[in-house]
């Protein structure tokens, strides 16, 4: 794959940088919709079980994205480091790195796998969960804990395809993925009758076929990426230590983030199975907004981490601005659609009106934080592809902990529900001031 910024500088034409831009971001971008896709589906399928089963799933998500922050900050110390390489035109360093990314991450994905295991039988009591919905939330969080091996390659793969400038073959293979899980989850839950179980099962078995396609695409087409006979497999201490400067603050900032999502869970649950279920249909429908500038900052990354690995920080810096501002302009136009739209996305997913009528309601509170919230999300893409992820984890756990988490205990006392997502809302449009202002300070030249 070819160094995506070559020929290019910060005086190039704005229409070049943005068309380089949308080569990345586009496929980016449909393969989260089509990942926010089967998030609907998903819940729509559990949601037709009873808001039981969705308080189930609800309970124990937020302790599902901590651990795939931690997936996510393994992954992103390594192809970052690939980006670099790719952008100074180092294939054989880029390829290295992979086979210490394939090492690294097998091992570190036993280690979760267990843990979380252990975990599963103690946690849904632990939050709170009450005896109608413990049952189900152990069997689903017991069969995530059995995916993780495969949801860390797929991960791991995907990013390291992005980063060398393939965006194409992984937003199809997580599109596939989606609708692979789509039809498992239906067989799943619905043929074989496995209810909230089958939910996690058939997302195991779309991991484990997209792992394989991944491994194909990326060790054996991708020139960047593939493994040779000739080459060997010991441990490459500066790759290694290169990648724990980067995911170790990452992963810190993961679990701060997702620490804060499993304390408001905990503070949510005691309002009762309704409040649970609005608020994890909520999570869930609100991800529509943020699909392009996950799209958006992983193709920042990528852009600014090559910039930077080609010498050319003043193009890095003018991606890493471009693409927030794209960012920005794209959450506010998708914060305007799901406003309007709330009451059909609810209606898709639960047919308990109460669920829906209290979910409309904490939903259209936060969509007014979505043009901040971009903001943060590209904002902490450039800055990953620089390498620059100690001071962005500080941010997040000052802002998470210090204003959302101390704000919904307060009003969740008063407001139920309702005070949760004033704070979620007060909170995102703080973090995505400190993350502008830290990009506004970052120092390109000395990249």
């Amino acid at each position: 794959m070819p160094e995506l910024t070559a020929g290019l500088d910060e005086k190039s034409a704005l229409k070049k940088q943005l068309s380089v831009v949308f080569s990345l971001a586009v496929p980016a971008m449909l393969a989260q919709l089509s990942s926010i896709i089967m998030q609907y589906i998903d819940a729509a399928m559990v949601g037709r079980l009873g808001a039981n089963a969705s308080a189930a799933i609800g309970v124990v998500s937020s302790s599902m994205w901590l651990i795939y922050g931690v997936v996510s900050a393994c992954s992103t110390g390594f192809s970052v480091q690939v980006a670099q390489c790719v952008g100074a035109g180092k294939i054989e360093r880029s390829r290295q790195i992979t086979r210490q990314a394939i090492m690294l991450v097998a091992a570190i994905s036993v280690f979760l796998t267990i843990i979380t295991a252990l975990l599963s039988k103690i946690l849904p009591h632990a939050l709170g969960a009450d005896e109608a919905i413990a049952k189900d939330a152990i069997a689903y969080f017991f069969i995530f804990a059995l995916s993780l091996p495969f949801v860390m390659l797929v991960s791991l793969l995907s990013a390291l395809l992005e980063c060398s400038g393939n965006m194409k073959v992984p937003s199809i293979l997580n599109a596939l993925l989606c609708a692979l899980d789509v039809v498992f989850n239906a067989v799943c839950i619905f043929g074989f009758h496995l209810g909230v179980a089958g939910a996690a099962l058939g997302t195991l078995l779309s991991e484990v076929v997209v792992t394989a396609l991944l491994f194909y695409f990326a060790l054996v087409k991708t020139p960047a990426l593939r493994f040779t006979q000739s080459e060997n497999w010991k441990a490459d201490h500066e790759c290694v230590h290169n990648a724990l400067k980067i995911a170790v603050p990452m992963a810190f900032d993961q679990i701060a983030l997702c620490g804060a999502q499993i304390v408001t869970t905990a503070i949510v649950a005691p309002l009762g199975t309704i409040a649970l279920a609005a608020n994890s249909f909520g999570v869930t429908a609100e991800a529509f907004c943020y699909m392009p500038a996950y799209g958006i900052g992983a193709a920042a990354t990528t852009l600014v981490g090559q910039s930077a690995g080609a010498q050319k920080p003043r193009l890095a810096k003018r991606f890493a601005w471009l693409t927030v501002g794209l960012g920005i302009a794209m959450m506010f136009f998708t914060g305007a659609i799901m406003y309007a739209a709330a009451p059909a996305v609810f209606a898709f997913l639960t047919p308990d009106k109460d669920v829906c009528e209290l979910g409309v309601k904490v939903l259209r509170i936060e969509l007014f934080a979505e043009p901040l919230f971009g903001a943060y999300i590209v904002a902490s893409g450039a800055l990953r592809g620089v390498g620059d992820t100690l001071v962005s984890g500080i941010m997040n756990l000052v802002s998470l902990w210090g204003v959302r988490i101390t704000l919904s205990f307060i009003l969740a006392r008063t407001m139920g529900l309702k005070g949760v997502w004033i704070a979620m809302c007060a909170e995102l449009c703080f973090r995505g001031t400190l993350f502008l202002i830290r990009l506004s300070m970052q120092k390109w030249k000395k990249l």
